[in-house]
């Protein structure tokens, strides 16, 4: 599929994701995949994603966020482009 978004991350983003790839060699993967499901799907039209548009959560702030596994990206939407703001693992405590 062609890319319909350009996917473009921020200074905090691109801080967390090199900690996070310190400890965690497999977070390149889940980034690599992130990276094509936002370029077609952000908005999750099909259905496929784990997709969730959060509420109470301003633009700028990460307003949609795409689970892959334990994993969890941030990102808003402006026009179409998609911003990653945020990368990191689930809580340990989240399903408890």
């Amino acid at each position: 599929m062609t890319p319909l978004f350009a996917v473009s991350t921020t200074a905090r983003f691109d801080r967390l994701l090199h900690a996070l790839y310190r400890q965690h060699a497999d977070v390149g993967n889940y980034y690599a995949e992130a990276l094509k499901i936002l370029a077609v799907d952000p908005y999750n039209q099909t259905r496929q994603y784990h997709i969730k548009k959060l509420e109470g959560v301003k633009a700028g702030d990460g307003q949609y966020r795409l689970s892959l596994g334990r994993w969890r990206f941030r990102y808003d939407i402006f026009d179409r482009e998609v911003v990653l703001q945020y990368c990191g693992l689930r809580r340990e405590d989240t399903y408890r």
